[in-house]
């Protein structure tokens, strides 16, 4: 027995070491795209895109916009991280050694993260909490930062709009929020708000959530925020300081930019992917209400296709 548990410990701490050592690969390899990327002429901005920790191509994208843009304050905020290990600022904090705080609703996730070996290699405080638009800038004060942050990236697969809009005092440099595609390029919606909004209770399909793209450049323009970009997987969108934008960095229409998601997240009654196309996996959620963030009026998912 006690043969079998040494042989258990000596393979486990075989795989947290090759974990550790291939992520030092993933890192140098993204120092040397961000390298890469310094040569590339001024273009749309997932053409910078490169992945490490990131999901898709977040990681090239920050870096490209945190080379060109006045950074008084290097940290970030991240909320909605689950357990940090695929996040947009992971390698913000392992590459750049940013400051940084990150908040998620589940205390599994969280101590997952704080037994990481990276945690205590850097500056960086994880919170659980679930986060509402009654307790988000407590929750932010927690943090430590001056309101005038680096970065600060919105994911909480829910009521988006309604925390972020609660933030008036902060002004990030740059700012990434997830919006939703399937709402389309043409309204100013999101879900209705609701303090214990968690979306795999509010439609079995997993897509009814967040907010469209025009409704976040309505929030960042009251910002002083501009629109620069989204990633061409259609699921993040990019904004910086009105006061920062350059020749590198530069604000872009919507009509220029806008990318229809193209993962398909929809699900079955029973939680299993389907795998259908956006029209399709759009049918199921027609019916559910929206909210036109502008006008207040009330619309269903369905209206936005007339």
């Amino acid at each position: 027995m006690l043969t079998k548990i040494g042989s258990l410990f000596i393979a486990l701490r075989t795989l947290f070491t090759l974990n550790r050592d291939l992520d030092l690969i993933k890192i140098n390899q993204g120092l040397i795209l961000s390298k890469m990327n310094l040569k590339k002429p001024h273009s749309s901005l997932s053409n910078y895109e490169f992945k490490v920790f990131s999901q898709w191509g977040e990681d090239g994208i920050i870096q490209h916009l945190i080379q060109n843009v006045f950074i008084k304050n290097k940290n970030f905020i991240e909320f909605g991280v689950e357990d940090f290990f695929e996040s947009n600022c992971r390698f913000l904090l392992q590459k750049d050694n940013w400051d940084g705080f990150v908040i998620d609703g589940s205390s599994r996730n969280i101590k997952r993260l704080r037994n990481s070996y990276f945690y205590w290699k850097h500056s960086i405080n994880a919170l659980c909490s679930f986060i509402t638009r009654e307790n988000i800038e407590e929750l932010l004060s927690v943090s430590g930062f001056d309101k005038d942050i680096g970065l600060l990236s919105v994911d909480i697969d829910g009521v988006d709009y309604f925390v972020l809009e609660k933030l008036t005092t902060w002004t990030p440099r740059v700012l990434i929020v997830e919006f939703n595609a399937m709402f389309g390029m043409n309204r100013a919606v999101s879900v209705p708000y609701s303090s214990d909004f968690v979306r795999s209770n509010m439609h079995h399909s997993n897509l009814y959530y967040g907010a469209s793209l025009p409704a976040f450049i309505h929030l960042a323009n009251n910002m002083n925020m501009a629109l620069v970009g989204v990633n061409s997987a259609g699921s993040n969108a990019f904004f910086v300081r009105r006061d920062l934008l350059n020749e590198s960095v530069s604000e872009v229409s919507i009509g220029n930019c806008f990318v229809g998601a193209k993962f398909r997240e929809g699900r079955d009654v029973n939680g299993a992917l389907i795998c259908q196309s956006s029209r399709e996996e759009l049918s199921s959620i027609m019916q559910l209400p929206l909210i036109d963030v502008i006008t207040q009026a009330t619309l269903k998912v369905g209206d936005l296709a007339c």
